[in-house]
């Protein structure tokens, strides 16, 4: 098949173990990123199988009608960024393993290297020194600290299982169903979302974006959060209100934003408010960018190409397209 491959910014993928599973396919990476249909629909009009970098570019309805050769999107995980009734109408079928049951080990990493890095103002201890000063005023020990976790899923659980090896206590908030789902675990949950935000020290958000999480938190979650708190966002920007973040700088409450995910994606203006806040530590959307991590769903996307080009297509969002 004529496979496509989008965004792999830094042509990494050659370089894992799982590309070896593409032989025998003719395959093309693009290791930029570009957004215009019409740069798009040029790229891709050879293309039998597209492979997406996650949520990195969005497949509209209006792209997937200039595709006629297009037969199969193979990715991984949730789908948001892909027109699922454009990928029907033009019989495209859409392969996404979910991964039941499966958490992000390099989100969670990241997540509690992030709480790290705020706890001892590792970035800002850094640039002092760097400036030609010493230590910055104390940071803080996590043990003994109380880590509230919005969403219990599988990535907010396995940063529990970190925090309560430094030595946290570690509370829970999030959908009734997902309360439940930590009491009956054993887990403690939080009296009441006020009581959960502030309580808090460290406040991280393990949500998946819809449109009913969409604006989930809220600026009065934020400026209820203590001024010496932390608020770490791994999961989506569009999770958090707009304009919460900024007022909550503008307020001291909480003290510190460690964020990962931003509302526009690749965020690349050097001047950037946000970005350069010195209560802010950000990253640039690394949470799940390892190279072990990549070599696991990228193995898992070729050998749906595969079954696809075998004639028994795996992960099938929308068996209608195969009818087609």
């Amino acid at each position: 098949m004529q496979v496509h491959i989008l965004d792999d910014w830094f042509d990494t993928l050659r370089t894992l173990p799982s590309f070896a599973k593409l032989a025998g396919h003719d395959v093309t990476v693009w290791t930029d990123h570009v957004e215009e249909r019409d740069v798009l629909a040029g790229r891709l009009k050879d293309a039998e199988a597209l492979v997406l970098f996650r949520e990195r570019t969005a497949i509209s309805g209006d792209l997937l009608d200039r595709l006629p050769n297009l037969r199969l999107i193979s990715q991984r995980s949730v789908y948001p960024h892909v027109d699922v009734e454009g990928c029907t109408r033009n019989a495209v079928v859409l392969s996404s393993n979910m991964q039941a049951g499966m958490p992000s080990i390099a989100a969670s990493e990241l997540t509690f290297a992030l709480i790290l890095a705020s706890a001892r103002r590792i970035p800002q201890q850094m640039a002092s020194l760097r400036a030609g000063n010493w230590q910055l005023a104390p940071g803080q020990t996590l043990a003994g600290r109380q880590l509230g976790l919005y969403g219990f899923g599988r990535i907010g659980r396995q940063v529990s299982g970190y925090a309560k090896a430094f030595g946290m206590d570690v509370v829970w908030w999030g959908s009734e169903d997902g309360r439940d789902r930590a009491r009956n675990a054993g887990e403690r949950v939080a009296e009441s979302r006020d009581a959960f935000f502030a309580g808090s020290d460290f406040v991280s958000l393990h949500v998946r974006l819809t449109s009913a999480t969409r604006g989930l938190i809220t600026t009065a979650d934020l400026l209820s959060m203590k001024p010496s708190a932390t608020f770490v966002n791994t999961s989506r920007a569009g999770l958090v209100e707009p304009g919460a973040l900024e007022a909550a700088l503008r307020a001291g409450r909480p003290g510190i934003l460690a964020l990962d995910v931003f509302d526009t994606e690749p965020l690349t203006d050097p001047h950037d408010t946000l970005v350069n806040h010195p209560n802010v530590i950000a990253t640039p959307h690394i949470g799940f960018v390892t190279e072990d991590e990549l070599d696991m769903q990228f193995s898992d996307i070729y050998d749906q190409i595969n079954a696809f080009a075998a004639g028994s297509p795996i992960h099938v969002i929308n068996p209608e397209a195969l009818q087609r």
